[in-house]
């Protein structure tokens, strides 16, 4: 795991700037802590950040051919190298390491644009071909590993695995995209291929993108998507089956690393079948991790402890504080665009405590969107029977004025929310799974929007992000529908942004068994009733595990990662968070009107209403703004680089 960035001059051969490059690569020093290079020639310039997983001594990047035409850095994993390394023997290639690293300038040389097709991991790479004048760049499918990439109004090109190592540059400006700002309050991140800033953007998932030199800016181009046929039928007994062989064949091509290596164990079914065939491949005790709250509404400790004891790992618990929320800067300054998921916190927590015992542990993210195990699923799936039975165009307007009508009931179980269902009701599929996925719904945040910025927005709303997606489905099937837009959207922007960020701020490799794309290809043509079933969610995978697994660890009701906002806000961060709010840098930002934010505080502390998500997505904007827009430096986030170099 590691930290790329470069400098492309897309018109000409201009010199590079060797201290510029050093400084963009510095940024990313705690993603690579043990080596840095460089790579610099006329018009190109590479910086690589290195951590050491395999081939600790020979592969130091960048990384070059035998003749050294083709250099490439590369932050990730290729699990499948040693397959592909006899066959590119074979076509004459010669190999000078063991790296996984140099399979790939060998395989653009025999395979070119398409040797992403051949590649079986979690990957983004940047790779300069001297003969073809050609920077190459590449993202893996599920878009675990991040890039960032920029073209200046002189024609260099930038690029980065974080936003600060093309802001590192100094040459990007930093104008706010008013679109991005409306996506981070409906969703809680920034969705790709935007970024916070107009001038940048992320590369999509399993995209490429080909810059020739003397050429125009091309459009990033598409090798893989997920395609839900829902067409194979096995037998339960065959699917749990092959689902076992698939999932051990996953594992043990994580599993293969020179240094320390792990997992993360929260007590819940996917870390848990992860750790269980772990233990089923290793040959001594697996090291796992996980953290404990003080608080017991939010403590799984228990039950990772018994995984834990009944395959004899070397468990490692620390207990975090509920009040943790001293970290809001430092995650500001992580993640670099605003990113509102609170599970941020015991996150880069559990990856502090993960990197003290190994430098690689393997976790059980992208088991709900693959195997079908969010709550909001469940729900969703019981008012798409409702839809079914009446058109949209009848429904819309006879539920939406139902919905207006209906009293609010915050407090009450969303199944006897009678406005929640109504206003469901009233809208089309796409449409109400966006509405269950903002974390500030559309009207409140109409209210939220200044007069000025709504202006800016020019009526934009996030829900294009949902509707593009879902019109690339290929399904009429309701799960796989959601399935889909989860994977393109959730999936990228929360959970591998949360994970990859939380762990490259402690130098920790986080690997993905579950989000495999050869076994989330082989789910998607698993019928929706192998993943939900009589409403039990993760059918399949916990029928497949009933041998490994005690059953009140994968039938018990699901707790998730979360921490207590809403007694934070009314208690310990009361003030504080009035006088940013009201006062702060939000406050100045022109964006929002103060009588609404001013009304959030106020019916949040007299508890008429819990507004604990809007008043925490608010608190991150501001820390963005005064960490990242304004460059401000916080205590933590000195500490947190004080101890990563």
């Amino acid at each position: 795991m590691c930290g790329i960035t470069g400098i492309f001059d897309t018109r000409g051969k201009r010199d590079i700037d060797r201290s510029v490059l050093t400084r963009m690569n510095e940024s990313q020093h705690h993603r690579g802590p043990d080596e840095g290079g460089l790579h610099i020639e006329a018009g190109v310039g590479l910086g690589h950040r290195r951590l050491s997983i395999i081939d600790l001594s020979t592969g130091q990047q960048p990384l070059y051919n035998e003749d050294q035409s083709v250099c490439v850095v590369f932050n990730g994993e290729i699990y499948n190298f040693q397959e592909l390394i006899p066959e590119l023997q074979v076509l004459g290639h010669v190999f000078h390491t063991r790296s996984d690293t140099e399979v790939i300038v060998h395989a653009w040389e025999s395979w070119g644009e398409k040797c992403v097709e051949r590649f079986r991991g979690m990957f983004a790479f940047a790779l300069w071909d001297r003969n073809l004048q050609t920077l190459f760049l590449a993202r893996d499918r599920l878009g675990v590993k991040p890039l960032y990439y920029a073209l200046l109004p002189d024609g260099i090109f930038l690029f980065g695995s974080e936003l600060k190592s093309v802001l590192a540059h100094g040459g990007l400006q930093r104008e706010i995209d008013p679109f991005a700002v409306e996506e981070y309050f409906a969703l809680g991140y920034v969705a790709e291929p935007r970024s916070i800033f107009k001038a940048a953007k992320k590369l999509p998932p399993a995209h490429t993108l080909t810059l020739r030199r003397g050429q125009g800016m091309p459009s990033p181009v598409e090798y893989w998507d997920v395609h839900f046929s829902l067409d194979v039928q096995l037998t339960e007994s065959d699917a749990c089956q092959q689902l076992e062989e698939r999932l051990n064949e996953s594992i043990r091509l994580r599993m293969i690393s020179e240094v320390p290596l792990g997992a993360f164990l929260s007590g819940g079914v996917d870390s848990s079948a992860v750790v269980a065939m772990m233990a089923g491949l290793s040959a001594g005790p697996v090291n796992t991790c996980s953290i404990a709250f003080s608080d017991p509404a939010y403590n799984e400790a228990e039950f990772a402890k018994a995984v834990a004891s009944r395959y004899h790992t070397n468990h490692h618990v620390e207990l975090v504080e509920s009040d943790d929320f001293d970290l809001i800067d430092t995650l500001a300054r992580l993640y670099d665009e605003p990113y509102a998921d609170s599970s941020a916190i015991p996150t880069y927590r559990v990856c502090q405590l993960a990197r003290k015992h190994v430098t690689v542990a393997l976790s059980g993210d992208g088991g709900d969107e693959t195997f079908g195990g969010y709550r909001r699923y469940r729900l969703h799936l019981v008012e798409e029977k409702m839809r079914s039975v009446m058109p949209l165009g009848l429904r819309r307007p006879l539920f939406g004025a139902l919905g207006r009508w209906y009293p609010k009931a915050d407090w009450a179980p969303r199944v006897f929310r009678g406005k929640t269902t109504f206003e469901a009701l009233a809208r089309s599929s796409v449409e109400a799974y966006f509405h269950t996925m903002s974390l500030i719904r559309e009207p409140m945040r109409s209210k939220l929007y200044s007069h000025a910025f709504k202006s800016d927005l020019g009526g934009y709303s996030a829900i294009q992000v949902f509707q593009d997606h879902a019109e690339r489905a290929n399904t009429d099937d309701p799960l796989a529908l959601i399935q889909y837009i989860d994977t393109h959207t959730y999936l990228v922007g929360d959970i591998n942004t949360k994970v990859d960020r939380a762990s490259m701020a402690h130098s920790l490799e986080v690997r993905e068994p579950l989000m495999d794309h050869r076994l989330v290809e082989w789910l998607a043509t698993l019928p929706s009733s192998m993943k939900m079933r009589g409403g039990e969610s993760k059918f399949l995978l916990k029928k497949a595990m009933e041998p490994h697994l005690p059953r009140d660890i994968m039938y018990r009701p699901k707790m998730g990662f979360a921490v207590p906002l809403d007694r934070w806000f009314r208690g310990p961060l009361r003030q504080r968070v009035r006088d940013t709010l009201l006062n702060g840098r939000i406050a100045e930002s022109g964006m929002f009107n103060p009588a609404t934010v001013h009304q959030i505080l106020e019916q949040h502390d007299s508890r008429a209403r819990d507004h604990s998500t809007p008043i925490w997505t608010l608190l991150m904007f501001d820390a963005f703004l005064r960490c990242v827009l304004d460059g401000q430096e916080s205590r933590e986030s000195r500490i947190l680089e004080d101890t990563t170099r």
